[in-house]
């Protein structure tokens, strides 16, 4: 059951069975191993023999290590780590590599004349144009007898790091610190950050105690960790029980992307606005609440618990990356460690909205309360536009593009900034006579932060608000627009009402790529990219628009961008049919069908290097902020188009 499941899956996200089956896996390197008897020490040496034009990875290289697992072990325990008998060979990209044969080696010290070692050898194939799927070899020894091999299992495998049983506890409280350091950086993420406000708002009308009031914001964590934490069960379970691919994508892009959700985000966030500002009183309807539970204390839970529900969907655009990825470890053959990662994360995220909710119960109540409640109403009003805007970019609306935006935040905050100094009252104000220190710092950086965005109504890039910000290209008019010099490929707008960013050219299929990238011999630059993507907008603006990388963008590869969460419907010739026998039929869900099946990504940005052939030349690199590390990038996939 556990192979079965690692294949499915590996299928979805790596995409390779159809290279592997040409290539035939067993025939690019040969495994076998035997063991060395010393006294009380033993020494266990696999030999691979890569094929002609073959290569695997050392054990000590960053991306693509191969590692050694023991499964098994009696009569004998380990000494050290994995060591390499044979040295590895650093090539030109700075990575150790193994050509024709090797040997790695393992030691023992022997406890008994009956001893037994299992384990897995797991490594990846490439050649100069393409690497393979990851692989597994199991193999068994006993006693001083000739090694006993086992067949090649064909067991596709996602990440390969553990090396021996005594690291696997380390291994697993380094992925449970990862993520809690995840859980608690997504906390200041874009689409996360505007939950604090109303968070703190919703609680800051107390529940008749303090105590009861901690109660409540201590549920408020609960419901958080069980909400993330629960369905991460279901779905691991459900896929270890029938062994089949038990989770899409496509519900999380709809959350993400579909107008109606973003819609409902946004119509939640002017609501809550308007009860900041005085307008009404956010209660539940009495006939739901009763219906749920006739005592006061339920009550209040019923709200918290939908607030937390509240918060996990609107967050997901942000957090979801993450959770995929604490998803893709059950593909390794693990049961409990991605649950226990993920209840490592969601605690860590919900820790410290647990904190922003326990604090107004604490405090007493003072006329200062409802000037933070305004405050955050304007804060709402100005991220509830994220939400519209997602939705106007996904379904090309141009209800709200880039300058309209801005000039609505400009407004918003220049508002706030009046009301800090008192010049703007609300409903339940008291007069403001003078005002302090607090309000005068937080003026200044409101006013600031205003002149900061005027100049962005003339096209200037705002990299700090980047992310939040609808695309450059959708703004009409830019002074001095910076257009690289003359792109040599033309941009497909004719057959959708997409944009490249920063004025460059290119294409929104890999086809039409591919065939442009023939005509003028360079490779295929390929940007799995989202409307809703903040990560997107913020590499574009921080990293594509340095002049190093922004001229080899435009003179040395041809572009391709896919949108995975665009609405464009297709002509029924450009329908995909996936293996299960979905027919996808807009632009967003075949795009990100490629992305899943052919990169084995599930997340935006991401960016990868194809060949003429759509082969990819390099592995495929995620958000990362270093412009010196994407130049190395694509240099890396110039200098493997060249070979």
């Amino acid at each position: 059951m556990k192979r079965i499941i690692s294949i499915i899956f590996a299928v979805l996200l790596a995409g390779s069975t159809a290279i592997f089956a040409q290539n035939g896996q067993e025939e690019l390197i040969k495994w076998s191993s035997t063991v060395k008897e010393d006294g009380s020490t033993l020494e266990l040496v696999i030999t691979g023999n890569n094929a002609n034009g073959w290569h695997t990875y050392g054990l000590d290289d960053e991306y693509s290590a191969t590692t050694l697992t023991l499964d098994a072990l009696a009569g004998c325990k380990a000494d050290g780590e994995p060591y390499a008998i044979t040295k590895p060979v650093i090539n030109k990209d700075g990575n150790s590599i193994y050509e024709g044969t090797f040997s790695i080696g393992q030691k023992f010290i022997k406890e008994a004349d009956d001893w037994k070692i299992s384990g897995m050898v797991s490594w990846i194939s490439c050649s100069d144009q393409v690497c393979m799927s990851p692989e597994d070899w199991e193999f068994t020894e006993t006693g001083g007898n000739e090694a006993i091999l086992t067949d090649n299992k064909n067991v596709t495998s996602i990440n390969n790091n553990v090396t021996s049983p005594d690291n696997q506890d380390n291994n697993l409280w380094a992925l449970i610190l990862e993520a809690i350091l995840w859980g608690f950086a997504m906390i200041l993420t874009p689409c996360v950050f505007p939950m604090i406000p109303m968070t703190v708002s919703f609680f800051l009308k107390g529940s008749g105690s303090p105590a009861a009031g901690r109660f409540k914001a201590l549920m408020y964590g609960v419901f958080i960790i069980l909400l993330y934490t629960i369905p991460i069960c279901v779905i691991i379970g459900l896929t270890w029980i029938i062994g089949g691919e038990a989770v899409t994508a496509d519900i999380f892009n709809w959350l993400s992307t579909h107008w109606v959700p973003n819609i409902i985000f946004f119509v939640v966030f002017l609501v809550f606005a308007a009860s900041f500002f005085g307008a009404f009183e956010i209660v539940l309807p009495s006939k739901l609440v009763n219906k749920s539970d006739a005592k006061s204390d339920k009550k209040g839970l019923v709200g918290v618990f939908f607030m937390a529900l509240t918060l996990v969907l609107v967050s997901f655009s942000c957090t979801g990356p993450i959770v995929g990825s604490v998803l893709i470890k059950s593909t390794q053959g693990e049961f409990w460690t991605p649950m226990i990662t993920m209840l490592a994360f969601s605690t860590a995220f919900a820790l410290g909205f647990t904190f922003f909710a326990i604090f107004p119960s604490v405090l007493k109540n003072g006329p200062w309360m409802n000037s933070v409640k305004v405050v955050f109403g304007f804060i709402e009003l100005a991220f509830g536009l994220k939400f519209l805007s997602v939705a106007d970019q996904t379904y090309h609306w141009h209800l709200l593009d880039r300058e309209i935006y801005l000039a609505l935040w400009i407004v918003i905050f220049t508002l706030l900034g009046f009301y800090l100094l008192g010049k703007i009252r609300f409903k339940y104000d008291d007069k403001v006579e003078h005002i302090g220190i607090t309000r005068l710092g937080l003026s200044i950086a409101t006013f600031a932060f205003v002149v900061y965005m005027i100049p962005g109504m003339w096209g200037a890039p705002l990299k700090g608000i980047s992310g939040f910000l609808p695309p450059l290209e959708s703004q009409d008019f830019v002074l001095g627009r910076n257009v690289p010099a003359a792109p040599v490929q033309q941009t497909a707008s004719s057959k959708f009402d997409l944009k490249m960013p920063l004025g460059l050219s290119g294409y929104f299929t890999i086809e039409e790529g591919l065939e442009a990238a023939k005509r003028l011999n360079k490779p295929v630059f390929v940007d799995i990219t989202g409307h809703g993507c903040v990560n997107c907008r913020e590499m574009e603006q921080r990293v594509w628009s340095d002049p190093k990388v922004l001229n080899l963008l435009s003179n040395d590869f041809v572009i391709v961008a896919l949108f995975t969460d665009d609405k464009t419907s297709l002509e029924e010739e450009d329908w995909v049919t996936t293996d299960n026998g979905k027919v996808l039929k807009d632009l967003g869900r075949v795009n990100s069908y490629i992305a899943r099946s052919r990169f084995g990504v599930n997340a935006q940005p991401n960016y990868t290097i194809l060949d003429l052939e759509g082969n990819q030349l390099v592995p495929v690199r995620g958000y990362n902020l270093s412009v010196d590390g994407f130049v190395e990038f694509l240099q890396s996939g110039l200098e493997a188009f060249n070979k």
